[in-house]
């Protein structure tokens, strides 16, 4: 079972590479296609539904936040509504992103409910790593909400003294002096 905290127990193509022998060619294909906005294939046609409404209020929000005018969500659901709220005026950016993820991933449980052998975990299983894997690829949601690619990687990192970016600092670091470097990610 993955958890939202901590390091994943592997990487996507590790995952991939179990599945190549356990899995119809069909199923492979899909979860070697997957990304956070697939729709096809059981679990995912909900997952993409829910995603895109988080992806509207997020993208409400932030506009909102940033004084441009922006629709209201017509599709507006009570959770999205109070987690992206609480992750857009987070302190630490790294915190809002945590609260995100801990939503999607009580949505994707929700959503995988008693289903434990079948396509439905699997898909479910496959969403979360994707969600929590950090494939270099990516950067955090843009200003639109989006997910840039499939995997997520910090927005501001600090870099080492070898030009490595190591983790994220948090607003309090940036104001204190403690993290200095940074590295912008797209």
């Amino acid at each position: 079972m993955l958890k939202t905290q901590g390091e994943p127990p592997m990487d996507y193509a590790a995952f991939l590479g179990m599945c190549k022998t356990a899995v119809s060619s069909g199923v492979y294909q899909t979860l070697e296609e997957l990304t956070v906005e697939s729709d096809k294939g059981p679990l995912l046609s909900e997952w993409a539904a829910f995603y895109k409404a988080l992806s509207r209020e997020l993208t409400y929000q932030r506009s909102v936040k940033l004084g441009r005018a922006c629709p209201v969500p017509s599709d507006r659901d009570a959770a999205i509504v109070q987690t992206v709220t609480a992750a857009v005026n987070a302190e630490n950016p790294l915190e809002g992103e945590r609260l995100l993820l801990d939503l999607e991933f009580r949505r994707l449980d929700d959503m995988i409910g008693l289903h434990n052998f079948d396509d439905h975990a699997l898909y479910g299983y496959a969403m979360k790593l994707r969600l929590l894997v950090r494939d270099g690829q990516a950067g955090l949601r843009r200003p639109d909400g989006q997910h840039p690619a499939a995997g997520r990687q910090p927005i501001i990192k600090q870099e080492n003294q070898n030009g490595q970016s190591d983790r994220i600092c948090d607003r309090s670091e940036r104001k204190s002096g403690g993290c200095q470097l940074f590295r912008l990610r797209a």
